[in-house]
């Protein structure tokens, strides 16, 4: 295999039902070939499948963790759910220093973590987005469901495999 893995954070069902509708009623439909998701690293190498599949075994023993929706976030010609949560920072920094010199330059530092639900439309778009989501969005606090490893091919990921947290 030759596809770069992606790294994801599992959200909870409900969180997961909500980002997706979002994204499917304003992501633009020819750009949207994935489901909402959390992205913890874009392109790890593939040479590294094994090992990466053996640590997120490891990881996915630990407790759910805590996160919190905290709102809408702009991305500049783009709109995302703010997600918070040191814990899934904590846990991307122990692979992050696992996987140490494999690491892209756009996996090389953490991820301000969000879920995109809109992205490449035109900025006064993407702010009209914003200012009708801020009086929607809720922030509430949530555990993440688990983590799961894709592979890009070029379009759709495909989904290697998924583990839940147990605790």
């Amino acid at each position: 295999m030759t596809s770069p893995l992606i790294v994801t954070a599992e959200l909870p069902s409900d969180l997961q039902a909500l980002a997706e509708g979002l994204r499917r009623l304003h992501y633009p439909p020819e750009r949207n070939r994935v489901q909402a998701h959390v992205t913890l690293f874009h392109a790890l190498p593939p040479s590294s499948e094994a090992e990466v599949r053996e640590l997120l075994a490891v990881l996915a023993r630990a407790e759910p963790p805590r996160a919190r929706l905290e709102g809408v976030v702009s991305l500049g010609t783009g709109t995302a759910l703010k997600i918070a949560s040191p814990d899934v920072l904590a846990l991307r920094g122990e692979l992050a220093e696992c996987l140490h010199g494999l690491l892209s330059a756009q996996d090389d530092h953490p991820p301000r973590l969000h879920v995109t639900i809109q992205n490449k439309v035109a900025a006064k778009e993407a702010k009209a987005l914003q200012a009708e989501l801020a009086a929607m969005i809720e922030p509430r606090d949530f555990r993440f469901a688990g983590l799961a490893l894709h592979t890009w091919r070029g379009g759709p990921w495909e989904t290697l495999q998924r583990w839940s947290f147990r605790g």
